[in-house]
This record gives C-alpha cells, structure tokens and sequence, in this order.
C-alpha cells in the first residue's frame, strides 16, 4: 500500500478549567489529508484546498508535513512523501485546526508503515506540529484529535497523556462566529503568574470535571465548567460573551465556554435537541450583532484520527 487517507476530528481544548491540560474530539468537522509514499526523498505538501490560498505549501511550515518529518526521522525512513490536505475546520478558530491537519497525517503515514507506533506515542510528534503553528507544543487538540474521547494531559514533560474513562453521555455544542483569533495572540494576553486561590479554585474545578465525567454526576460537571485563568482575559475578543453563557444555560446546556483559544464557543448538554437549541439561540445573538456563525453539533468522538478507504 503506497497512498491512503486519513480523517481527524475538531476539537474543543482547555474545556473551562483544563487550561493546557483537557481537550475533547467531537463528531464533526474533521480535517482530511491523503499521504503518499514516493521514491524520491524529501516531504512535498502538493495540494491544499479550502483554505482559500492561506496555508503555506512549504513542509517545514505546514503542520501535516511537520508531523510527518518527525515520525519518518524516528522511523528512519529515508523515502519521499507526498501530502495532499483538504481542509473542512476554519482557521484561527480555536477548534483545533492545525491539531486536525497533523493527526490526520500521523495516522495515515503510522498505517503505510504498518501501525509501527501507537496512538499515545503519535502525541509528541504532533505536538512539533503544534510548536510551528503557534509556538507553543501543547497537546490539549492534538492528544484527543489522535486518540478520541476526553483526554487529560497530566504531565508534559515527561509526557503523561491519559484518556478519561468517560460515563456522561454528552453532546457538544460548537459555534464559531466569523472572525479570526490566532492562538499566538489569545496566549499573548494571559497572566504570567495565577494567584493561590484562584489556583485551588481552578484544581477543583478540575477535578470535580474529571469525577463528573465517569460518574455521570451532571450537576457537578456543570458546577465544575468554570475557568479563572484564560477566559476572564480572552473573552473580550468574543462579542457578547457573557450573554451567551447564558444563552447557552438557559437553553438547558451544563456549561459553556470559549473552545481553545477562541472565537468558538462551546457547550455540553445531555441530549442533541437541547444541543441544537443552545447553537441555534447563540447563533441568532450572533446575528443580531450583524455576526454570522456556523453551528456543529455531535456526540463526542471517541474513535479520533481514522483511515477511510
């Protein structure tokens, strides 16, 4: 086998309080990238479609290309690659895009090698990936676009990567408006330095998310969806912010929050029906603002990055 494809999921990262350290796949959009083994040495990224000319072509810049420089050299894979990359999540927002691209890339080139590497090991690979787009090599999109599901990040270095033993049944809400965040910039503006108290406050909420999530104890996953550290300063890029917590509460949501770094906004809820009620509500503030968005609804994703025929 020489050339196959690969899907990877959107993700939600930070989820509220998980700061760096939580993320979530959901169903939809993923990212699709088709790898191709050549014969002459060297990464060459082909073709890009949907990402209206944006994306560079150049594979040390390209995170799909990156991912896949990292593994072939741990491999020791001396070959050539071609990538092709279809692009089907936005840029610059805060759902994971440039997490998707390498994941799918990671996975499609590990199953031409004959699956030589697990799913947790792809992480860190990815993780160069993620280092390109926005300087900084967090794992909160990419871990849980490889590896499905909820995936907390203990430790990074060394590198602990565990997936959450999920009992909720929950479905997520993702609503992007039209507008563009970089993530280098939503990291620019966060403190250096978080006080003792907000840092208990936020380790419970943390913890009692991580209960809440394999007991399916509701109210405390909705008690615990509260951030003191990214969104009190992100979210005055995000118009209507806190109306739209409330938007979200109100349509029956446990909790909603910025997804990443923004400008999605994400909720969860118990059933699709009020899922698709808290979109329609948010995206109808968004409208009254002269603001369209686009609503994702699904379950979450517990498969991640998958090769289809």
């Amino acid at each position: 086998m020489k050339q196959i494809k690969a899907i990877a999921p959107a993700t939600v990262a930070n989820v509220s309080c998980g700061f760096d350290v939580l993320g979530f796949a959901v169903a939809a959009p993923c990212d699709e990238v088709i790898v191709t083994l050549t014969a002459k040495p060297g990464i060459v990224v082909s073709r890009i479609t949907g990402d209206g000319g944006r994306l560079p072509t150049d594979s040390q810049r390209n995170t799909a290309s990156v991912a896949i420089q990292s593994l072939i050299q741990t491999l020791g894979y001396n070959g050539g690659v071609e990538v092709e990359l279809i692009k089907k999540l936005p840029l610059g927002s805060g759902m994971g895009s440039s997490a998707a691209s390498a994941a799918a890339a990671l996975v499609a080139i590990n199953e031409l090698f004959g699956n030589p590497v697990s799913r947790e090991e792809l992480v860190p690979h990815a993780m160069e990936a993620e280092r390109i787009a926005c300087g900084s090599a967090h794992a909160d999109n990419v871990a849980p676009s490889i590896l499905g599901g909820f995936v907390l990040i203990r430790e990074y270095d060394p590198l602990d990567v565990v997936r959450v033993p999920l009992k909720a049944q929950l479905f997520a809400t993702l609503v992007h408006p039209h507008i563009e965040l970089r993530t280098e910039d939503a990291r620019r503006v966060l403190k250096p330095t978080v006080s003792r108290k907000d840092a208990i406050r936020q380790n419970g909420n943390v913890a009692g998310l991580m209960v809440g999530l394999m007991t399916a104890d509701y109210e405390l996953i909705s008690r615990s969806l509260q951030d003191l550290i990214a969104e009190p300063v992100r979210s005055v890029f995000i118009p209507g912010f806190e109306r739209m917590k409330q938007l979200a509460k109100d349509a029956g949501a446990l909790g909603c929050g910025i997804s990443g770094s923004g400008p999605t906004l994400y909720s969860l809820s118990v059933s699709q029906e009020v899922a698709q009620r808290v979109g329609e509500a948010q995206a109808n503030e968004f409208r009254s603002m002269n603001l369209a968005s686009d609503i994702y609804v699904s379950e979450i994703n517990y498969q991640g990055a998958t090769c289809v025929k």
